[in-house]
């Protein structure tokens, strides 16, 4: 379709973190910092590793808790450093199904919330079965990067 895709995502590793009880943008703002300091060596091993795009948000309808992930490179798939801050995790996502809806600007979390609905409409149009309690979004870009911008909302196929 026109105004999304359906991609098949394989299990892979991410770099998470929960934000509780701040609004989605200033979650947005602490978890990265406490991913980005993992990636810069506060892990077990006080390695630096690379820094991955998308750089993901999980959004839960009503929940004021956010996920924010970095994907892990692909030669830490295997034996990821064990990050040293207790409120940073690794996490194995598995092979999944998902709708994606791509969108290029700077995405703010009420563009991002705005996609996602204008994404779950189209699907529920369509008939296609979706998880419609969460949806991610997906930043690939630095904010440095004035042109040219590529955002994702998620919904993960039923």
């Amino acid at each position: 379709a026109k105004d999304y895709e359906l991609r098949q995502y394989e299990t892979a590793k991410w770099v998470s973190t929960v934000i509780r009880g701040e609004t989605q943008k200033e979650a947005m703002h602490q978890g990265f910092w406490k991913l980005f300091h993992y990636i810069q060596g506060k892990n077990e091993k006080e390695m630096k590793i690379a820094m991955t795009v998308p750089v993901t948000c999980l959004v839960k309808l009503g929940c004021t808790d956010f996920k924010i992930s970095f994907f892990l490179p692909f030669e830490h798939q295997d034996c990821p450093p064990q990050p040293t801050d207790s409120d940073v995790f690794i996490e194995e996502r598995k092979a999944a199904a998902l709708f994606v809806r791509s969108f290029g600007g700077f995405a703010s979390p009420e563009k991002y919330a705005e996609e996602a609905d204008n994404l779950a409409r189209t699907l529920r149009n369509r008939g296609q079965p979706f998880h419609e309690d969460f949806f991610y979004t997906a930043g690939y870009d630095s904010p440095f990067k004035l042109f040219n911008r590529h955002n994702e909302v998620w919904y993960f196929k039923k």
